[in-house]
């Protein structure tokens, strides 16, 4: 068995899903099977109950899905054992929203590209409510995340930026926020939710508190899908400023008066503690801090 087959096994039985890891992994989805099929024969068990709709562990797939992130993990620290002494090469990957991407990285890239050329960073871009569970999962070796209200202890945090959290209306349609008398009516007006993620828990949390109803009209995964239904008039929501101040449509929306001030968003660089002992994750981490600044939150407590 060799450790590419492995993290592919890993990733499948993370997914679950043969289509999203195959171009996760850049792998044809046969060729995949063939790997998974060539383990089962190895192993003499079937590591996965498949059907036409699902896909799930069975219960050796369960036994060998620890065996593979031991034998990855005990393979990471080897190789970084190894580069101790030696210039630092190799890749780390990083995954964070296309906003943070280009508000956040581009100095931090600059300088890391200069300082280690032999160093490639592997970037992914996605719904930043994904950026914790993609560390927590080993997908990737760094996040830039927006820090929940309780981290998981074995996560280290550097604080970068924060931002407030605001609601927004649409410019073009302004009979979608309902009003009684001069106050918002917050169980009349529609709202669009993030599928996941800390600004669908603030809200919540804020309609919990005041015992309204939420009137939800959608569910949307990211930030600018949710500009995009607000844009379009089918209701409300809530995003972080920098992302819509960065927003193509920033102009068809606008900050809703007499919102309430929901806590803001403190985000910054995420990774595994144990990483940390990685000269390549250590390089970057420091190259961060000079050209961002913020301070390391180790959040076990």
């Amino acid at each position: 068995m060799d450790i590419r087959n492995l993290k592919l096994f890993k990733h499948l039985a993370e997914s679950l899903h043969f289509g999203r890891t195959s171009r996760a992994c850049n792998i044809t989805a046969s060729a995949l099977t063939r790997v998974i099929q060539r383990l089962e024969e190895e192993l003499g068990s079937s590591l996965f109950i498949r059907d036409n709709r699902s896909v799930e562990l069975s219960p050796a797939g369960f036994v060998f899905k620890k065996y593979a992130e031991d034998v990855i993990g005990r393979w990471d620290e080897l190789r970084d054992d190894l580069s101790h002494d030696i210039m630092l090469s190799g890749e780390i990957s990083l995954y964070c929203s296309v906003t943070a991407a280009y508000t956040i990285l581009p100095s931090i890239l600059g300088k890391f590209r200069k300082v280690y050329p032999d160093l490639h960073l592997n970037l992914h871009t996605g719904d930043a409510a994904q950026a914790i569970s993609k560390i927590e999962n080993n997908e990737v070796d760094l996040t830039i995340a927006a820090l929940p209200d309780t981290m998981p202890g074995r996560l280290v945090y550097k604080n970068m930026v924060s931002t407030p959290l605001v609601f927004i209306a649409p410019v073009n349609y302004p009979e979608i926020v309902r009003y009684a008398g001069e106050r918002i009516d917050w169980q009349e007006t529609p709202i669009i939710l993030a599928k996941r993620g800390l600004s669908r828990e603030r809200i919540e949390g804020w309609f919990r508190k005041k015992k309204f109803a939420l009137n939800l009209y959608a569910q949307v995964a990211g930030n600018e899908a949710l500009i995009a239904m607000v844009s379009l008039g089918y209701g409300v929501a809530v995003v972080p400023l920098l992302v819509l101040e960065k927003s193509p449509m920033r102009d068809q929306v606008e900050i809703l008066q007499g919102a309430p001030e929901l806590q803001p968003f403190a985000i910054g660089l995420c990774t595994l503690k144990k990483k940390m002992a990685n000269p390549k994750i250590m390089a970057f981490w420091e190259i961060a801090e000079q050209e961002r600044g913020g301070t390391e939150m180790d959040v076990s407590s």
